[in-house]
Protein backbone atom coordinates (compact mmCIF):
# COMPACT_ATOMS: atom_id res chain seq x y z
CA UNK A 1 0.00 0.00 0.00
CA UNK A 2 1.25 3.43 -0.92
CA UNK A 3 1.07 5.76 2.07
CA UNK A 4 2.89 8.69 0.45
CA UNK A 5 1.15 12.04 0.76
CA UNK A 6 -0.16 13.25 -2.59
CA UNK A 7 0.72 16.69 -3.91
CA UNK A 8 -1.72 16.26 -6.83
CA UNK A 9 -5.38 17.33 -6.87
CA UNK A 10 -7.63 14.71 -5.32
CA UNK A 11 -9.15 12.40 -7.94
CA UNK A 12 -12.40 11.33 -6.28
CA UNK A 13 -13.24 8.77 -8.98
CA UNK A 14 -9.84 7.12 -8.54
CA UNK A 15 -10.27 6.88 -4.78
CA UNK A 16 -13.74 5.43 -5.26
CA UNK A 17 -12.27 2.79 -7.57
CA UNK A 18 -9.63 1.95 -4.94
CA UNK A 19 -12.33 1.29 -2.37
CA UNK A 20 -14.28 -0.90 -4.78
CA UNK A 21 -11.16 -2.91 -5.51
CA UNK A 22 -10.44 -3.27 -1.79
CA UNK A 23 -13.91 -4.73 -1.27
CA UNK A 24 -13.44 -7.18 -4.14
CA UNK A 25 -9.90 -8.29 -3.25
CA UNK A 26 -10.34 -8.01 0.53
CA UNK A 27 -7.10 -6.02 0.73
CA UNK A 28 -7.47 -2.73 2.57
CA UNK A 29 -6.13 0.56 1.22
CA UNK A 30 -3.87 2.92 3.11
CA UNK A 31 -5.84 5.57 5.03
CA UNK A 32 -7.12 8.21 2.66
CA UNK A 33 -6.52 10.98 5.18
CA UNK A 34 -2.84 10.05 5.44
CA UNK A 35 -2.38 10.31 1.68
CA UNK A 36 -4.76 13.23 1.18
CA UNK A 37 -4.72 15.33 4.38
CA UNK A 38 -6.84 17.94 2.61
CA UNK A 39 -9.68 15.45 1.94
CA UNK A 40 -12.84 17.08 3.27
CA UNK A 41 -15.99 15.41 4.55
CA UNK A 42 -17.89 16.99 1.66
CA UNK A 43 -15.49 15.43 -0.85
CA UNK A 44 -15.70 12.12 1.01
CA UNK A 45 -19.48 12.07 0.53
CA UNK A 46 -18.77 12.64 -3.16
CA UNK A 47 -16.67 9.46 -3.17
CA UNK A 48 -19.50 7.64 -1.40
CA UNK A 49 -22.01 8.81 -4.02
CA UNK A 50 -19.68 7.70 -6.81
CA UNK A 51 -19.63 4.16 -5.47
CA UNK A 52 -23.38 4.15 -4.86
CA UNK A 53 -23.82 5.09 -8.52
CA UNK A 54 -21.61 2.12 -9.49
CA UNK A 55 -23.72 -0.21 -7.36
CA UNK A 56 -26.93 1.02 -8.93
CA UNK A 57 -25.46 0.76 -12.42
CA UNK A 58 -24.87 -2.95 -11.82
CA UNK A 59 -28.46 -3.46 -10.69
CA UNK A 60 -28.45 -2.87 -6.94
CA UNK A 61 -31.35 -0.91 -5.49
CA UNK A 62 -31.16 1.76 -2.83
CA UNK A 63 -33.47 0.68 0.00
CA UNK A 64 -32.40 2.90 2.89
CA UNK A 65 -29.60 4.40 4.93
CA UNK A 66 -27.42 3.72 7.93
CA UNK A 67 -26.39 6.27 10.51
CA UNK A 68 -22.97 5.99 12.13
CA UNK A 69 -20.99 7.77 14.83
CA UNK A 70 -24.05 8.22 17.03
CA UNK A 71 -22.01 7.59 20.19
CA UNK A 72 -20.65 10.75 21.81
CA UNK A 73 -17.56 8.81 22.90
CA UNK A 74 -16.78 7.80 19.31
CA UNK A 75 -17.42 11.35 18.11
CA UNK A 76 -14.90 12.66 20.63
CA UNK A 77 -12.43 9.98 19.56
CA UNK A 78 -12.66 11.12 15.93
CA UNK A 79 -12.83 14.81 16.81
CA UNK A 80 -16.29 15.37 15.31
CA UNK A 81 -19.57 16.70 16.68
CA UNK A 82 -22.14 14.93 14.51
CA UNK A 83 -22.87 11.50 13.01
CA UNK A 84 -22.31 10.34 9.45
CA UNK A 85 -24.39 8.22 7.09
CA UNK A 86 -24.12 5.66 4.31
CA UNK A 87 -26.34 3.89 1.80
CA UNK A 88 -27.99 0.48 2.12
CA UNK A 89 -28.76 -1.47 -1.04
CA UNK A 90 -30.71 -4.69 -1.44
CA UNK A 91 -27.47 -6.60 -2.08
CA UNK A 92 -26.28 -5.77 1.45
CA UNK A 93 -29.20 -7.57 3.12
CA UNK A 94 -28.76 -11.00 4.71
CA UNK A 95 -32.14 -12.65 5.40
CA UNK A 96 -33.01 -12.97 9.08
CA UNK A 97 -31.59 -16.28 10.28
CA UNK A 98 -29.31 -16.51 7.25
CA UNK A 99 -25.58 -17.03 7.05
CA UNK A 100 -22.54 -14.93 6.20
CA UNK A 101 -18.89 -15.96 6.01
CA UNK A 102 -16.65 -13.44 7.82
CA UNK A 103 -13.84 -14.40 5.42
CA UNK A 104 -15.72 -12.73 2.55
CA UNK A 105 -15.09 -9.38 4.25
CA UNK A 106 -11.93 -7.62 5.46
CA UNK A 107 -12.23 -6.97 9.19
CA UNK A 108 -15.94 -7.28 9.99
CA UNK A 109 -17.57 -6.26 13.23
CA UNK A 110 -21.16 -6.44 14.47
CA UNK A 111 -23.39 -3.78 15.97
CA UNK A 112 -26.87 -4.14 17.46
CA UNK A 113 -29.27 -1.36 16.50
CA UNK A 114 -32.83 -0.19 16.26
CA UNK A 115 -34.15 0.19 12.72
CA UNK A 116 -37.03 2.26 11.38
CA UNK A 117 -39.27 1.81 8.37
CA UNK A 118 -40.68 4.92 6.70
CA UNK A 119 -44.27 4.63 5.50
CA UNK A 120 -44.57 7.63 3.18
CA UNK A 121 -42.60 10.02 1.03
CA UNK A 122 -41.42 12.93 3.15
CA UNK A 123 -40.51 16.49 2.25
CA UNK A 124 -36.92 17.58 2.66
CA UNK A 125 -35.98 18.32 6.29
CA UNK A 126 -39.24 17.37 8.08
CA UNK A 127 -39.64 18.41 11.71
CA UNK A 128 -39.58 15.88 14.57
CA UNK A 129 -43.36 15.51 14.75
CA UNK A 130 -43.81 15.00 11.02
CA UNK A 131 -40.96 12.50 10.91
CA UNK A 132 -42.20 10.44 13.87
CA UNK A 133 -45.66 10.26 12.32
CA UNK A 134 -44.15 8.81 9.13
CA UNK A 135 -42.37 5.96 10.96
CA UNK A 136 -44.55 2.88 10.49
CA UNK A 137 -42.22 0.10 11.65
CA UNK A 138 -39.56 -0.58 14.28
CA UNK A 139 -37.19 -3.55 14.41
CA UNK A 140 -34.03 -4.83 15.99
CA UNK A 141 -31.19 -5.24 13.50
CA UNK A 142 -27.64 -6.50 13.28
CA UNK A 143 -25.34 -4.33 11.21
CA UNK A 144 -22.14 -5.85 9.86
CA UNK A 145 -19.62 -3.05 9.56
CA UNK A 146 -16.34 -3.41 7.70
CA UNK A 147 -13.47 -1.15 6.72
CA UNK A 148 -11.99 -1.11 3.26
CA UNK A 149 -9.35 1.13 4.86
CA UNK A 150 -6.62 -1.10 6.28
CA UNK A 151 -6.74 -2.03 9.96
CA UNK A 152 -9.60 0.37 10.75
CA UNK A 153 -7.13 3.28 10.72
CA UNK A 154 -9.86 5.78 9.99
CA UNK A 155 -10.73 9.39 10.52
CA UNK A 156 -14.08 10.89 9.61
CA UNK A 157 -13.41 11.43 5.86
CA UNK A 158 -12.09 7.85 5.59
CA UNK A 159 -15.25 6.23 6.91
CA UNK A 160 -17.58 8.64 5.06
CA UNK A 161 -15.88 7.82 1.75
CA UNK A 162 -16.14 4.13 2.66
CA UNK A 163 -19.96 4.31 2.87
CA UNK A 164 -19.83 4.85 6.63
CA UNK A 165 -18.20 1.40 6.94
CA UNK A 166 -21.44 -0.32 5.90
CA UNK A 167 -21.18 -3.96 4.78
CA UNK A 168 -24.31 -6.06 5.53
CA UNK A 169 -27.49 -5.91 7.58
CA UNK A 170 -29.94 -8.39 9.08
CA UNK A 171 -33.37 -6.94 9.78
CA UNK A 172 -35.50 -8.45 12.51
CA UNK A 173 -39.24 -8.48 11.86
CA UNK A 174 -40.68 -4.96 11.81
CA UNK A 175 -43.59 -4.32 14.18
CA UNK A 176 -46.01 -1.37 14.10
CA UNK A 177 -44.45 1.84 15.40
CA UNK A 178 -47.04 2.83 17.97
CA UNK A 179 -46.53 6.08 19.89
CA UNK A 180 -46.01 4.00 23.04
CA UNK A 181 -43.28 1.90 21.43
CA UNK A 182 -41.47 4.95 20.08
CA UNK A 183 -41.63 6.64 23.48
CA UNK A 184 -40.08 3.57 25.14
CA UNK A 185 -37.09 3.29 22.80
CA UNK A 186 -34.62 5.32 24.92
CA UNK A 187 -35.09 2.87 27.80
CA UNK A 188 -35.29 -0.23 25.60
CA UNK A 189 -32.14 -2.35 25.72
CA UNK A 190 -30.76 -4.44 22.88
CA UNK A 191 -28.56 -7.38 23.86
CA UNK A 192 -26.25 -9.08 21.37
CA UNK A 193 -25.49 -12.76 21.99
CA UNK A 194 -22.78 -14.97 20.52
CA UNK A 195 -24.49 -18.34 20.84
CA UNK A 196 -25.71 -18.09 24.45
CA UNK A 197 -23.10 -15.59 25.66
CA UNK A 198 -23.85 -11.89 25.95
CA UNK A 199 -21.19 -9.85 24.13
CA UNK A 200 -22.74 -6.38 24.18
CA UNK A 201 -25.77 -4.57 25.50
CA UNK A 202 -27.04 -1.01 25.47
CA UNK A 203 -30.15 1.18 25.60
CA UNK A 204 -31.69 3.27 22.87
CA UNK A 205 -30.62 6.37 24.79
CA UNK A 206 -27.04 5.59 23.71
CA UNK A 207 -28.09 6.74 20.23
CA UNK A 208 -28.02 10.54 20.60
CA UNK A 209 -30.39 10.24 23.56
CA UNK A 210 -33.18 8.76 21.40
CA UNK A 211 -33.02 6.81 18.12
CA UNK A 212 -35.58 9.22 16.64
CA UNK A 213 -33.11 12.07 17.23
CA UNK A 214 -30.66 10.17 15.06
CA UNK A 215 -33.32 9.69 12.39
CA UNK A 216 -34.15 13.41 12.47
CA UNK A 217 -30.45 14.28 12.07
CA UNK A 218 -30.33 12.12 8.93
CA UNK A 219 -33.49 13.73 7.53
CA UNK A 220 -31.85 17.14 7.89
CA UNK A 221 -28.55 15.93 6.40
CA UNK A 222 -30.30 14.43 3.38
CA UNK A 223 -32.44 17.53 3.00
CA UNK A 224 -29.31 19.67 2.79
CA UNK A 225 -28.37 17.58 -0.27
CA UNK A 226 -31.81 17.93 -1.86
CA UNK A 227 -32.76 14.38 -0.88
CA UNK A 228 -35.17 12.83 1.57
CA UNK A 229 -36.93 9.70 2.76
CA UNK A 230 -39.24 7.73 0.49
CA UNK A 231 -41.99 5.28 1.38
CA UNK A 232 -40.44 1.90 2.18
CA UNK A 233 -37.03 3.23 3.21
CA UNK A 234 -35.39 1.43 6.11
CA UNK A 235 -32.89 3.18 8.35
CA UNK A 236 -30.36 1.86 10.86
CA UNK A 237 -30.43 4.41 13.68
CA UNK A 238 -26.98 3.70 15.15
CA UNK A 239 -25.30 1.25 17.50
CA UNK A 240 -26.48 0.98 21.10
CA UNK A 241 -23.12 -0.44 22.23
CA UNK A 242 -19.56 -0.96 21.04
CA UNK A 243 -18.98 -3.13 17.97
CA UNK A 244 -17.68 -6.67 18.45
CA UNK A 245 -15.52 -8.74 16.11
CA UNK A 246 -17.54 -10.97 13.77
CA UNK A 247 -16.00 -14.42 14.14
CA UNK A 248 -16.87 -17.68 12.43
CA UNK A 249 -18.75 -20.65 13.80
CA UNK A 250 -21.45 -18.98 15.87
CA UNK A 251 -25.05 -17.84 15.92
CA UNK A 252 -25.41 -14.14 16.66
CA UNK A 253 -28.70 -12.87 18.06
CA UNK A 254 -29.83 -9.31 18.79
CA UNK A 255 -32.94 -9.09 20.93
CA UNK A 256 -34.94 -6.51 22.84
CA UNK A 257 -38.09 -7.00 24.90
CA UNK A 258 -41.21 -6.67 22.79
CA UNK A 259 -39.42 -6.95 19.44
CA UNK A 260 -38.66 -10.07 17.36
CA UNK A 261 -34.94 -10.94 17.32
CA UNK A 262 -32.47 -10.56 14.47
CA UNK A 263 -30.29 -13.63 13.91
CA UNK A 264 -27.10 -14.06 11.87
CA UNK A 265 -25.14 -17.29 11.49
CA UNK A 266 -21.42 -16.98 10.79
CA UNK A 267 -20.53 -19.62 8.23
CA UNK A 268 -17.47 -20.73 6.31
CA UNK A 269 -17.00 -21.15 2.58
CA UNK A 270 -14.24 -21.95 0.13
CA UNK A 271 -11.31 -19.63 1.03
CA UNK A 272 -10.57 -18.68 -2.58
CA UNK A 273 -14.13 -17.75 -3.42
CA UNK A 274 -14.67 -14.10 -4.23
CA UNK A 275 -17.07 -12.29 -1.89
CA UNK A 276 -20.65 -12.50 -3.03
CA UNK A 277 -23.44 -10.28 -1.77
CA UNK A 278 -26.65 -12.15 -0.93
CA UNK A 279 -29.59 -11.61 -3.26
CA UNK A 280 -32.69 -11.55 -1.04
CA UNK A 281 -36.23 -11.14 -2.25
CA UNK A 282 -37.90 -7.72 -2.13
CA UNK A 283 -39.74 -8.76 1.04
CA UNK A 284 -36.52 -9.80 2.77
CA UNK A 285 -34.54 -6.78 1.65
CA UNK A 286 -37.23 -4.23 2.38
CA UNK A 287 -37.16 -2.97 -1.20
CA UNK A 288 -39.91 -0.36 -1.36
CA UNK A 289 -41.04 2.04 -4.08
CA UNK A 290 -37.73 3.92 -4.04
CA UNK A 291 -35.86 0.68 -4.74
CA UNK A 292 -38.27 -0.48 -7.42
CA UNK A 293 -38.29 2.87 -9.23
CA UNK A 294 -34.57 3.51 -8.85
CA UNK A 295 -35.13 6.47 -6.52
CA UNK A 296 -33.27 9.73 -6.49
CA UNK A 297 -30.31 8.58 -4.42
CA UNK A 298 -27.46 10.92 -3.80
Amino acid sequence: MNSAVSAEPIDLASIAAELREAETTRKGVAPLTERYPELSVRAAYGIQRENLAHRRARGERLIGRKIGLTSLAIQRQLGVDEPDYGAITDAMVVPNGGGLDPATLLAPRLEAEFAFEIGEDLPESPDHERLAAAVTGVAVAIEVIDSRVADWRIKLPDTVADNASMARVVWGEFVPATPELLAELPDSVITLLRDADEVSSGPGSAVLGHPLTSLHWLAQALGAQGDGFRAGDRVLAGAVAAAVDFTAGAAWTAHSDGLPPAVLHSTTSHPSRAPEAPAPSDAESGAGPRAQKGGTGQ
